[in-house]
């Protein structure tokens, strides 16, 4: 009876465990950068975690992000200036397009 109770037991709690990280999520930031080949790098900011991601003519994006405010930095190459765009939300499990971002010189 003992092997019972705890053989269920440990079944409910791996099946409350999978439920909980099912629940979890995630979301995304996308972007574009003009001109195609204005920046180095796009790299994002959120708490002590920083992404990194991969430019691709210009497009960008960060996927498996929790929901909360993040930091998007543009390191341009010359001539044009960095960019630093603030207060990026991601909404529970929703993609945030960023659309076009235009570098200045």
């Amino acid at each position: 009876m003992k092997k019972i109770c705890a053989i269920l037991s440990i079944l409910i709690v791996m099946a409350l465990g999978a439920i909980a990280f099912t629940n979890a999520k995630l979301g995304g930031i996308t972007g574009k950068i003009s001109p195609v080949d204005g920046a180095a790098t796009v790299t994002l900011v959120g708490g002590t975690d920083t992404l990194k991601a991969d430019l691709l003519q210009g497009a960008f994006g960060f996927s498996n992000l929790k929901e909360g405010v993040y930091t998007i930095t543009i390191k341009a190459n010359a001539p044009y200036k960095d960019t630093t765009i603030e207060k990026v939300a991601v909404k529970d499990s929703a993609t945030t397009d960023m659309g076009e971002i235009k570098l200045q010189q």
